[in-house]
């Protein structure tokens, strides 16, 4: 399987500034479909009821689905902002809601639209933007002391262990990046003199912090 990359956030967080007495507060959260997104915009326009907007835009799919809202916001200085902020950073499945509370002072079209960027561009930095490779699972059962070795051989190749289960032999569940898993089955083989047989599972997008 060729490596890919895919770019999305680490998890939901929030961020909120003060422009001009109103209160902006941004929301992001990875999203994989449609229906998350609109939900996490549901949960959000609930949670500020009382909010003089609560905008949003996501990004799913590449880019190939995509939406945004002024929510009465003047047409263009808001929603779109929102979104702009979301493709520039190049994050996919990604849900930003911002929601403004009015504080009496108009801030302009140039204004709505820096201030609907910022409060993005916050809650997407405090959501963590991360890249995620494509990584190829192994399970492989083996003795105790073969066991010894591979736990000395698997983090020079950059292994996530899943799961480990001790029986009459040990059990093993790892991932690696697709780029590197034939150069392990190799070492594995080689240090085993060809008793081991790992078995492919699969393949996943993950990531290291």
């Amino acid at each position: 399987m060729a490596e890919e990359l895919y770019t999305t956030l680490a998890k939901e967080a929030s961020a909120e500034f003060e422009e001009k007495r109103s209160l902006f507060i941004g929301y992001a959260k990875p999203t994989r479909t449609e229906e998350e997104a609109l939900a996490f915009v549901t949960k959000i326009k609930q949670k500020h009821k009382d909010a003089t907007h609560n905008v949003f835009g996501y990004s799913m799919k590449h880019g190939i689905l995509a939406r945004y809202s002024d929510d009465g916001e003047p047409q263009g200085t808001a929603g779109m902002p929102v979104l702009d902020v979301i493709r520039k950073s190049g994050v996919d499945d990604a849900t930003v809601v911002v929601t403004r509370y009015f504080g009496g002072i108009l801030l302009g079209a140039g204004g709505l639209v820096r201030a609907y960027a910022a409060a993005a561009k916050m809650a997407l930095d405090a959501a963590e933007i991360v890249t995620y490779e494509s990584y190829t699972e192994i399970s492989l059962t083996c003795s105790y002391a073969d066991h010894q070795k591979l736990a000395a051989e698997l983090p020079r190749f950059g292994a996530i262990l899943d799961d480990t289960v001790y029986a009459d032999n040990v059990t093993l569940k790892f991932a690696v990046k697709d780029e590197v898993a034939e150069s392990i089955l190799a070492r594995i083989c080689e240090m085993s003199g060809g008793k081991l047989a790992p078995t492919i599972l699969g393949h996943r997008f993950d990531y290291q912090a």
